[in-house]
């Protein structure tokens, strides 16, 4: 036998206050059990004899009205014989529900007399019996078990001692209220059920209609009918009940959790459906689209096992987004840049080493060293056809071609060009880039410009590497170490791209102008190439062969429209220009072809070939003589040799003697190594006055004052030490300096000459000022013998190691004009 929960399953409009009297096989309605129903009911005699009747799934409790389905046969004999008999049957609960044919050890003891209200032929073949619970009776002894159970019984009496005090009323109110709120809170159970639970007059059968209807399994129902006290199962009810209210609460609080993010989420989805909608309504891209798309991408590319990995678990999450949030667009940014970067995209190297020989010479006009150093790397490269490219380091005066010169390479090899100044960068993110977690997260410049040229390997220039400048932000040249290692640059971390990217094919080449401002560690990671200034020959050839041709196609001229011949390019180096490298030269060359362009658009008459003084017409007197020569008739003016950061200059140091007390004077914004070196001629000349043959007691009577001209530009350093004594020699011995001779070198107090830096950079500015003889420290032999023998004609060295060879060669025995008498 099976039962259903009624207050589940049953419409309670059914209940009234009806009298269980003058019930009829006709009768829709079945009432509820009234006071004077149950005092009537308690005072039935039970029968000695019952038929039993095992209920599988339910318990039946007095004055409780329930369904039964009736499955087995031994149960539809039973109430069919009953039904036509007395009505009364027992009804006890299994103890195990999945016994099919109980025996008398499988049912419970104490069970519920019950009156059969209705039987009912149910379409589908099975009967169904209305029952009404009595009261509780105990089986005695089994009488038989075919055909079905039948038991004599005696009645359970029921403690009902304590129903009337003040305490049990209460706990009827609470269990009252806590059903209410029951049928309230739980939807399954129909509103009308609360309408019988307020019309139930009976204290009694309120416990019993509650505890019937409880959600609780056969078991524990079967604890409640077996308690004796009316009381004790009221308190026991309402702790289920409890239990059950505290149930139900926090399953509505979870479903209205639960409701609330679905509508949320419900909501969004109904949105970005129509949103999607609209987008190709209007001719834009779906996200599914776009991720199709970057898949379609991915399959063509030739990254590793590793990054295809990564790009794929990238993806993934980004198919997860919500696109609209603004983590979907970064994540996007991150995709575009792994699908637009050249993974193991590599243009193939060009081996022609004679091809390549001539594009660097037809774009750079000397610059040998250079060129036979991309030639060797070429040859290498192509012997070995795989090779960690090196990292070149131009370093020279502004103008000479450094950073041009990258192209010229980039065409020798066949590859892309990517230049990346590097001019007052104070950001490390500049080079590493920023994390993707950031607003306006981007990459580095590095992996920016390797996107950009499409190609793993470019030439890659990194212009002005000496000029990078540290911050609060990082020290960007700390950056730059690990881009020019070529043992770590196989794997360079961008922060951006969160994986390391392969640099070692890539041929950077840096361009400076002074390599003291360049970190240590990163000046060790470069090779390190000299680009030194240009000769007087070599800018006339340069203006001719590339300046004039590309300034008067700028013009818009043709070489018909101008021509410069070789004494007028010389004139404008000499007169209008003081640099090591051609960029005023270009400027000066720009102004004589706008004075042809300027006489053809407004057709006025004009000389095609430029001669002097045309020169002088268009640019001015020439300005730059300063740096020629000076004569020697004056004591105490000697020509030094200099190198500033545009090249080679020379250097008047003057000298002259005052009436005074033998005090050292030195003008000419000087630095402090400078100023030393004036210091230390002097005291040198104090020392060894009469091998020099000066009177000591001139010292004493006499002030010196040294002097630099250009008061306004900065010098310094050692190498003025020999220009100086030499200046002091002939001022205290009043003899002439030889003519047409210059120095440069340092000095000690021991009277040692040591050699100094910038030699070429000298020679070329000797040159300039029509120098014949120069005196240099022996040990700078060795640089003067990588100079090219062209540059140096017309010019007598004198390698010294002692102060003495510097005066004997410098000082000539004659009397400077107008002598002074010490």
């Amino acid at each position: 036998m099976t039962g259903n929960d009624i207050m589940g399953d049953s419409k309670f409009s059914n209940f009234d206050n009806m009298s269980l009297h003058g019930i009829d096989e006709d009768a829709e309605l079945i009432p509820l059990l009234t006071p004077e129903d149950e005092e009537e009911m308690n005072n039935e005699v039970l029968p000695e004899t019952l038929p039993i009747l095992p209920l599988k799934n339910t318990v039946l409790f007095p004055g409780v009205v329930i369904p039964i389905t009736a499955g087995r046969d031994t149960s539809i004999n039973l109430i069919k014989d009953a039904n036509n008999g007395s009505k009364v049957i027992g009804v006890v609960a299994q103890k195990d529900e999945a016994t099919e044919n109980p025996k008398p050890s499988d049912i419970n003891v104490l069970g519920t007399v019950a009156r059969i209200l209705r039987v009912l032929k149910m379409p589908d073949g099975n009967t169904t019996v209305i029952l009404q619970g009595k009261k509780r009776f105990e089986i005695a002894e089994v009488l038989t078990e075919k055909p079905y159970m039948t038991a004599t019984v005696r009645e359970v009496t029921e403690d009902r001692e304590d129903q009337h005090s003040q305490e049990f009323l209460a706990i009827i109110e609470s269990i009252k209220e806590l059903a209410l709120k029951i049928i309230r809170d739980n939807p399954n159970i129909p509103s009308e059920a609360s309408f019988a639970i307020k019309n139930i007059q009976s204290n009694s059968f309120l416990i019993n209609f509650v505890s019937s209807n409880l959600n609780l399994d056969v078991k524990e129902k079967q604890e409640l009918l077996e308690i004796g006290s009316l009381r004790e199962r009221a308190l026991a009810t309402l702790k289920y009940m409890n239990l059950e209210l505290q149930k139900l609460e926090l399953k509505n609080d979870i479903q209205t959790k639960v409701r609330n993010d679905l509508d949320q989420q419900q909501r969004e989805y109904f949105l970005h459906q129509q949103m999607k909608t609209i987008q190709e309504e209007l001719g834009g891209v779906s996200h599914d689209d776009e991720l199709l798309e970057m898949r379609e991408k991915a399959k063509k590319k030739k990254w590793s096992k590793k990054v295809g990995e990564h790009f794929e678990k990238e993806l993934a999450k980004m198919q997860r987004m919500n696109p609209q949030v603004a983590e979907y667009s970064i994540q996007r940014n991150y995709l575009d840049l792994f699908l637009d970067l050249p993974w193991n995209e590599f243009s193939k190297d060009k081996f022609d080493l004679k091809r390549a020989q001539k594009i660097l010479d037809r774009d750079h006009y000397g610059l040998e060293d250079v060129k036979k150093r991309i030639i060797e790397y070429l040859a290498v490269l192509k012997l070995r056809n795989d090779m960690k490219s090196p990292i070149l380091c131009l370093y020279g005066p502004p103008g000479v071609g450094k950073t041009s010169l990258g192209k010229s390479v980039a065409e020798a090899l066949g590859r892309e060009y990517v230049r990346m100044s590097l001019g007052g960068l104070r950001d490390e993110a500049e080079i590493r880039g920023h994390r993707k977690t950031y607003i306006g997260a981007m990459p580095g410049r590095i992996v920016q410009s390797l996107k950009k040229a499409g190609t793993s390997n470019p030439v890659f220039i990194l212009d002005e590497i000496d000029k990078l400048s540290s911050s609060h932000q990082g020290d960007p040249s700390s950056a730059m170490l690990e881009v020019l290692d070529p043992e770590q640059n196989g794997e360079f971390y961008d922060n951006f791209l969160e994986m390391g990217y392969d640099l070692s094919k890539v041929m950077f080449i840096a361009t400076a102008n002074n390599l003291s401002t360049i970190q240590p560690a990163l000046r060790d990671r470069m090779e390190i190439i000299n680009v030194t200034g240009y000769t007087i020959e070599e800018k006339v050839e340069i203006a001719k062969r590339h300046l004039l041709p590309k300034q008067l196609k700028e013009h818009g001229l043709s070489s018909k429209d101008l021509k410069i011949g070789k004494p007028q390019l010389e004139k404008i180096v000499e007169g209008y220009t003081r640099e090591s490298g051609v960029r005023s030269l270009e400027k000066q060359i720009a102004k004589m072809v706008r004075y042809a362009a300027t006489n053809i658009a407004t057709e006025e008459e004009y000389d095609i070939k430029v001669s002097n003084d045309i020169v002088e017409k268009v640019l001015g007197p020439a300005r730059l003589e300063r740096d020629k020569y000076e004569n020697n008739d004056v004591a105490g003016v000697v020509t030094g040799l200099a190198w500033t950061s545009v090249g080679g200059d020379i250097l008047f140091i003057e000298s002259i003697l005052s009436k005074g007390k033998g005090g050292l004077n030195i003008t000419g914004n000087l630095g402090k190594v400078m100023k030393e070196s004036a210091t230390i001629a002097l005291e040198y000349i104090k020392s060894n006055a009469d091998r020099f043959g000066i009177d000591f007691g001139v010292f004493e009577k006499y002030n010196v004052h040294i002097h630099v001209p250009e008061g306004a530009t900065p010098k310094d350093g050692p190498s003025a030490g020999i220009t100086m004594l030499t200046s002091l020699v002939s001022l205290f011995t009043q003899k002439k300096v030889k003519k047409s001779i210059a120095m440069t070198g340092e000095i000690t107090l021991r009277g040692k000459v040591l050699p100094v830096g910038g030699i070429k950079e000298k020679i070329l500015a000797a040159k300039r000022a029509r120098i014949k003889e120069i005196i240099l420290c022996k040990d700078n032999e060795k640089d003067i013998l990588e100079i090219k023998k062209e540059y140096l004609k017309g010019l007598k060295f004198h390698y010294v190691t002692d102060m003495h060879e510097v005066i004997d060669i410098a000082i000539t025995a004659q009397k400077v004009k107008n002598a002074k008498t010490l």
